[in-house]
């Protein structure tokens, strides 16, 4: 019996390293991978931060072009109706000539 009894102790202790390595890698994998993937979100935190920063720079040129839009539209509007006033003086103009003549 104690010949066998020092061979099974054995037998367990190489089991039980192989299994402590197994872990170990195990270990080793999963926190590589949660690095990685803290890693990623810092990426994706960046890239979604610097998307925010883009959307504003847009919105605010947006309105900077729709309150120009706005202003050139009542100067359109402006123009139109001096052009009519000036069309209708000088129509106006014309027909007392004609008359006159």
């Amino acid at each position: 019996m104690a010949g066998t009894n020092p061979k099974a102790w054995q037998l367990n202790r190489q089991i039980n390293v192989s299994v402590l390595i197994q872990l170990v890698f195990l270990a080793s994998l999963i926190m590589g991978s949660w690095v990685n993937l803290q890693r990623q979100l810092d990426l994706l935190q960046r890239d979604v931060t610097m998307l925010l920063q883009c959307q504003k720079n847009f919105e605010q040129k947006l309105e900077s072009l729709w309150s120009k839009s706005i202003s050139y539209e009542y100067c359109l509007r402006a123009l139109e109706k001096h052009i009519s006033k000036a069309n209708i003086a000088e129509e106006c103009s014309r027909s007392r000539l004609i008359r006159q003549n």
